[in-house]
């Protein structure tokens, strides 16, 4: 195992993504049923045991303590399990009619991450049988965990929130409902054709991904021409809009690659290449995502009052052209870098990532505190 690529995306995966959309699946299931999310100790707890059990994963497989990873792996199963328990308790006090495309695709993202977690706690655990297939399932697990967890919570709030954020209606498409089924359905039958070794089986889970991801721009494309033209806090607007816009581009570039890469060597080990997905899948389309969520939700959802709220717009929106830009580059220079192994490129992209993310983090903590005051 490659531990200097492992651990960084383990950490921005399993642990800080999986994290946030512990938090926040169970509001906005909740939002869509128009129920108040119930029991904070029950969502607290899920987000501590993913948190907790990510780290606990990280620090056992890097420090080479075996039980360390096994029992952070059990510790993240199990938070997996209490923010489904904590998403969906809410739909049967809802007034509202509950989203049940969302929530479907929540549902069936975190069976999908259970199953891809729960083999690599097998592995970790040194069970013999995955350990002397591993080739095979490493990425089936991989599979599991970006695209069928990740990426499909992701692309299903898509749904919901780049309709609110560009300010066009959130209507029904057709495109939505591939885009759900496509990813869902999509992901699971790669990772099985790796599992079972049958390229058909995975050439098949990746013609489903591409069809998902493609209705995600359809999707993205028709709501776009229907969006409203805001007249006031231009700026904050642009690095949302923007960010997600861009996101949605990396997602469809990484696609083509990794599930090109099926398509073109079947079930065969090699087709997973991390080098090339990471640049646009996990900095591109899963990075730029939360930011560009973040900038939008904490001035509509987040504390403060109404004129909080038009300060931290004011606020969040300082330099948003740069900053986008900025990370749009670096993304760039990291996608080419990584797969080229050119050094200079993927540190100078890493650069430029790291300045705009901490520009715009900083952003957003100053932002809560002001709606704090």
């Amino acid at each position: 195992m490659r531990r200097g690529a492992w651990l960084p995306l383990h950490l921005t995966l399993a642990g800080a993504a999986t994290s946030a959309i512990a938090g926040i699946m169970p509001y906005f299931t909740a939002a869509f049923a128009a129920a108040p999310p119930r029991d904070s100790r029950l969502r607290m707890a899920a987000v501590g045991a993913v948190a907790l059990g990510a780290l606990g994963v990280s620090l056992g497989v890097a420090g080479q303590q075996t039980g360390l990873a096994v029992a952070g792996g059990v510790g993240f199963i199990a938070g997996i399990g209490l923010t489904g328990v904590a998403a969906i308790r809410p739909l049967g006090q809802g007034l509202g009619p509950s989203r049940g495309l969302v929530t479907q695709g929540y549902v069936i993202a975190l069976a999908e991450v259970a199953l891809g977690a729960t083999i690599a706690t097998l592995f970790v655990a040194g069970w013999t049988p995955l350990v002397e297939a591993w080739a095979q399932f490493k990425p089936a697990h991989a599979w599991l965990n970006l695209i069928g967890f990740v990426s499909l919570v992701v692309a299903t709030t898509m749904l919901h929130l780049f309709p609110t954020v560009v300010g066009a209606r959130i209507a029904r498409r057709p495109s939505a409902r591939i885009t759900v089924i496509g990813l869902a359905a999509g992901a699971p039958a790669v990772a099985l054709g790796f599992a079972l070794a049958s390229d058909t089986v995975a050439r098949v889970g990746a013609v489903g991904v591409m069809a998902g991801s493609a209705g995600l721009a359809v999707y993205a494309g028709r709501t776009w021409r229907t969006r409203a033209h805001w007249t006031t806090d231009p700026d904050w607007h642009r690095f949302a809009i923007g960010g997600l816009v861009s996101a949605i581009a990396w997602f469809e570039a990484g696609i083509v690659i990794a599930a090109g890469r099926v398509l073109a060597f079947g079930a065969d080990p090699a087709a997973w290449w991390v080098e090339a997905v990471a640049g646009p899948l996990v900095a591109g389309w899963i990075v730029l995502t939360i930011v560009a969520s973040a900038t939008h939700l904490v001035p509509a959802i987040g504390p403060g009052n109404p004129i909080a709220h038009a300060r931290q717009r004011h606020l969040l929106g300082r330099g948003s052209t740069v900053r986008l830009v900025t990370l749009n580059i670096g993304i760039a220079a990291l996608s080419a870098g990584l797969p080229l192994r050119l050094g200079a490129l993927i540190a100078a992209g890493s650069a430029g990532i790291a300045v705009s993310l901490a520009a715009t983090a900083a952003l957003l903590v100053m932002a809560v505190r002001l709606g704090l005051r």
